[in-house]
């Protein structure tokens, strides 16, 4: 594991800083040695390297989505309030829809099969949307509008509204849909009682902080150990059928400590930053390694049409939620784009209906393809999206030059 380790961090920061020069984003020379290096083309990982991919994986999101809450200014939430709630299930739901009513007509696949592959696919990946948006927060670019902050905070709400749809539709398919519309439910429990959680673990934590006073890197390894532990809470509830949004927990507390101390949320954000430079290698990496190329090609030009398909309605809507917004153009399309980029979710459970579909003794042939689709979605639109985002972000998005505090002013005053 520790040569794997040693290789990943050295070429990762090669393949980075290549794709920079590019004019590129770095994530895609990540993205592309985890793929090579994988067990699907050249095998060159070590088996103990993958084997502690998921938990790597975990801890490199977890890193990111503390960052974001980190980022998550109250009075620009206010602002966009309305259209991040919107941007967080009417994109996703017209894609996984979409894609479940013209599934059968690309694929061999039902509609209830359909609408599985949807929903995994709807769920827009974290992994390369949240790091982005930072960036442009930190570049104060389209900060008077608070539009990096609007898709930061809905895209990861879109994620909830997406996995538990998926659970749904995977417990009718399966026959294990006694309980179906607790698991409806779930969606605004699980949200609430997330947020709920993450507010109240970030005050307790600032509480202790200021009783006891450690240094800023004890801060951040106490925060992030929390996160780590928030996030095994959530297996634990989901056993006992309490539905739980662990991430959104952790995207709470760093929104509470940026709300009472903003001083040290810098602070912890600075140090996060950091870390983030080790973490985004073997996240992006640790993705690759999980695309199975071969898989995706067997679906071939189908299972592309699909996908686009599904982008199209994610695009409307966008469209459609930003009605009303005070966005112009060249910002929606920002939005818009903003939408497209799969990977994280879809590596995560895009084996799930097969799996799943094995233990109950059922044909597993469905389950293959929505793997190979899912699989297709993050070589598609994980490369597509993240230069779409930077292309458009950095032509459409107006710097603000002001400093913080005469932006925050000058919020409150248009408020």
């Amino acid at each position: 594991m520790a040569v794997s380790l040693a290789e990943m961090i050295l070429l990762g920061l090669l393949a980075d800083w290549i794709f920079r020069k590019l004019k590129l984003p770095g994530l895609l020379g990540m993205l592309l040695l985890g793929v090579l290096f994988g067990p699907f083309v050249f095998d060159l990982m070590e088996p103990g390297f993958l084997d502690a991919s998921s938990d790597l994986r975990m801890i490199a999101l977890i890193i990111i989505l503390l960052r974001a809450g980190l980022e998550l200014s109250r009075d620009v939430l206010n602002k966009v309030g309305v259209q991040a709630l919107l941007l967080s299930f009417v994109p996703g739901v017209l894609e996984g829809s979409i894609i479940a009513l013209l599934g059968p007509f690309f694929l061999p696949l039902t509609h209830l099969e359909s609408a599985m592959l949807g929903f995994i696919i709807a769920a827009v990946s974290p992994a390369v949307v949240v790091p982005m948006m930072i960036g442009f927060i930190e570049r104060r670019m389209g900060a008077r509008k608070g539009i990096p902050t609007m898709v930061l905070a809905a895209s990861s709400l879109d994620d909830v509204v997406a996995i538990v749809i998926f659970s749904i539709l995977l417990a009718f398919y399966t026959g294990t849909a006694e309980n179906v519309l607790l698991k409806a439910a779930g969606i605004p429990v699980s949200i609430a009682v997330g947020i709920g959680c993450g507010l109240l673990m970030g005050w307790i934590l600032l509480r202790l902080f200021e009783r006891f006073n450690p240094r800023a890197t004890k801060r951040t390894m106490i925060i992030l150990g929390v996160s780590i532990l928030l996030v095994r809470l959530q297996h634990v509830l989901e056993g006992a059928g309490i539905p739980f949004a662990a991430l959104l927990a952790v995207m709470g507390m760093g929104f509470i400590i940026l709300e009472k101390r903003e001083h040290m949320a810098h602070e912890i954000s600075s140090k996060l930053g950091k870390l983030w430079v080790f973490a985004s290698i073997m996240l992006f990496t640790l993705i690759g390694a999980q695309v199975d190329v071969g898989l995706a090609w067997q679906t071939g030009l189908a299972g592309a049409g699909l996908i686009a398909c599904g982008l199209a309605a994610r695009s409307a809507g966008v469209l459609l939620a930003l009605i009303g917004s005070p966005l112009n153009r060249g910002e929606r399309l920002f939005a818009v784009v903003s939408y497209w980029p799969k990977a994280t979710v879809q590596a995560a459970i895009g084996a799930v209906p097969l799996m799943a579909m094995q233990s109950a003794g059922m044909d597993t042939s469905a389950g293959a393809i929505i793997l190979a689709v899912a699989v297709l979605s993050i070589i598609l639109t994980a490369p597509l999206g993240a230069i779409a985002i930077k292309l458009v972000g950095d032509t459409v998005l107006e710097p603000d030059d002001q400093d913080e505090g005469a932006a925050r002013e000058a919020l409150s005053e248009s408020l």
